[in-house]
């Protein structure tokens, strides 16, 4: 219990103060009641220290805000009770509502994952972990007692989506454990409803976990290996998407990769099909057009050190998107690496201040990480 408060607590670089401050803040802001400032202090000190359990109640406020788990708060596994079954009657009562569930109730699904991204890409994961969570179960609960192909596939198609936005949240929020079951379980859905996009989309994003892992050729020979599955049914769009993440992965490995970088943001480049979408209407969990492509290659040509960069996140910002604004903290920490790189250090620090609140407004562990490392070159 002490461990998971406090690592993360630590994940965003906040004291004991900014946790009292924030959990304030948070509650001020939905009418909730909390301790005094002097009252918290002490809640935090014994929570960390083992010698306090996390009430329920604390518990609610802390993971939208530190955007975690219950199991991660706590530090350990979390009992969860369950009814006694009730024979046959209740497994065929579940069996039964599963396969009358209808493509509106799976529309549904569907609608609440597209939801739940809109609001990730706006303000960020930490606060969506409960409402991911029970969305995550509701569809893995009607996965399971589903029994026919028919039934099956578009309820797994739905929670292969689900989960691959659900990981990368985890990623962002740097639980990274989590992020990795989170992309097993959305590649064996993917497996179940026989989706060759969702599989090689989970494969391609989980490569990312790797890479932050400080496993880059683990991870370049993943979205290789997405890129070879089953080729034949994947997506123009979906391609281009694995060959520029293969890109960025390929320059975030260093100068030996160099090469291997600029021939898959080629190979991109020339797979993006010149329709003016940014989406595939059977893979919802890309965002991927000439504008997110002017974005993604001027994160690569970044990373190379290219002076061409500049060009391209100038212009990748300006067209940029508002709603994206967790995209727009990448955006930042490249043009700061693009003007380190040219010793232009008065830019570099206006975009790094930049990066840094749009990963506080986000709460981005993964950003923020990032703006640390980019702050200790200034």
């Amino acid at each position: 219990m002490a461990n998971g408060l406090k690592a993360a607590r630590a994940a965003r670089g906040w004291s004991q103060e900014k946790l009292i401050h924030e959990m304030r803040r948070f509650a001020e802001q939905r009418l909730l009641d909390v301790a005094s400032p002097a009252s918290l202090k002490v809640y935090i000190s014994e929570w960390e220290n083992g010698r306090r359990t996390i009430t329920d109640r604390y518990a609610a406020l802390l993971r939208p805000l530190l955007g975690v788990t219950d199991a991660e708060l706590r530090g350990g596994a979390v009992a969860v009770a369950t009814a006694s079954a009730g024979g046959y009657d209740e497994l065929l009562s579940r069996i039964d509502s599963a396969s009358s569930l209808g493509q509106s109730m799976v529309q549904s699904f569907l609608d609440q994952t597209e939801l739940l991204r809109t609001m990730d890409r706006q303000m960020g994961a930490a606060g969506l972990v409960d409402q991911m969570n029970g969305h995550l179960a509701a569809l893995e609960d009607a996965l399971t007692f589903a029994v026919l192909p028919g039934t099956r596939r578009p309820i797994a198609a739905a929670l292969a989506g689900a989960s691959t936005l659900a990981a990368w949240q985890a990623l962002d929020a740097g639980a990274v454990e989590r992020a990795w079951r989170r992309y097993e379980l959305a590649k064996k859905a993917a497996q179940d409803a026989g989706s060759a996009l969702y599989l090689a989309h989970a494969m391609g994003e989980q490569a990312y976990v790797l890479a932050d892992a400080g496993r880059p050729l683990l991870a370049i020979e993943l979205v290789r290996d997405a890129q070879r599955t089953r080729t034949e049914h994947q997506s123009p769009r979906l391609r281009a998407w694995l060959a520029a993440a293969e890109a960025e992965l390929c320059a975030a490995a260093g100068v030996d990769m160099a090469s291997d970088a600029r021939a898959a943001l080629e190979r991109a480049e020339a797979l993006l099909p010149e329709d003016g979408e940014a989406r595939d209407p059977d893979m919802l969990s890309i965002f991927l057009d000439a504008g997110h492509l002017t974005r993604w290659r001027g994160n690569v040509l970044a990373k190379l050190g290219d002076e061409a960069a500049m060009h391209e996140l100038y212009a990748s910002l300006d067209n940029a998107d508002p709603t994206f604004v967790r995209a727009s903290a990448g955006v930042h920490c490249d043009l700061t690496q693009a003007h380190l790189a040219r010793g232009e250090l008065d830019q570099a620090r206006a975009h790094i201040q930049k990066a840094r609140l749009a990963a506080n407004r986000t709460g981005s562990v993964r950003h923020r990480q990032r703006v640390e490392l980019l702050t200790g070159r200034l």
